[in-house]
Formats: structure tokens, sequence, C-alpha cells
């Protein structure tokens, strides 16, 4: 420890800084890419909300018609086809989604207009390939 003189002052210690605040949503532009980010993280959200109902399904299916009727009802309802219809949607875009985050960790697909049509083609694609699955799905079943 430094001894001051008689008298003179002590330093004092400089006041704490608050930390800087991180950017905040309200000061940010909304962009697709900012979108297809967000929905990323929801649709993960959904897969597993999506995947404990199929569980749900096939729990009952294994314990018999008893158990298996009011499930199947309830997903043959219009209710349960949107379910279904968004469960399909969720998985393809969280999995194109996905293709699009790998092909940009190897540092290419960054420039802001190929990340905003990737973005836009990552919904687009979505929306047309669930279109496929559903309108195939519908088909078999009337087959």
């Amino acid at each position: 420890m430094v001894d001051t003189p008689a008298g003179a002052a002590r330093p004092t210690a400089a006041p704490p800084q608050s930390p800087p605040l991180s950017p905040h949503l309200q000061i940010w532009r909304f962009t697709p890419t900012m979108a297809a980010s967000i929905t990323q993280r929801a649709t993960g959200v959904a897969n597993f909300t999506g995947t404990a109902v199929l569980a749900v399904w096939a729990f009952a299916a294994a314990r018999g018609e008893a158990w298996f009727a009011p499930v199947a009802g309830f997903l043959a309802s219009p209710f349960g086809q949107f379910i279904i219809l968004g469960y399909i949607w969720s998985l393809v875009f969280h999995g194109l989604g996905g293709v699009r985050y790998l092909y940009t960790d190897t540092g290419r697909g960054l420039e802001p207009e190929f990340a905003t049509k990737a973005a836009l083609g990552v919904y687009a694609g979505s929306v047309v390939i669930t279109a496929v699955i559903a309108i195939a799905a519908h088909a078999a079943r009337g087959a």
C-alpha cells in the first residue's frame, strides 16, 4: 500500500460504468432475413410440440381402438387438419432453413441481396413443398 503525504487527497475509484446496452429489436429495420431467423426458432418449438402430438397418436394407436378413435377423430376434424398442415409446414420450413444456415456457415451467401433472396426462398419453398405433400396425402386418402 502506498502512503500518501498528510493532507494529500486520496485517489478515488472511478464510478462504475453501466454495461453497454445490446441492440434492441425496435432499432432494427425488419427484414426478410430477420423474419426467417425468428421463424426458424419458432418452428423449432412447433416441431417439438408437433412431435408430442405425433407421439400421442402413436401411443393411442398402440393402445387399441378405444384410445385411438378419439385421437383420430380430433386429427380428422378441421382444427386437427390445420394442426397437421401446420406441423408439415413447420418441419419443411425448419429443414429448408437449416440448409440455408448450413450454407451461410461456410461463409458464402452472406451478401445482403443473396441473404434476402434465400430467406424469401425458404418461405416460398416451404409453402410449395407443404402444398405438394398435402395434395399427395389428400389424393392417397381417396385412393
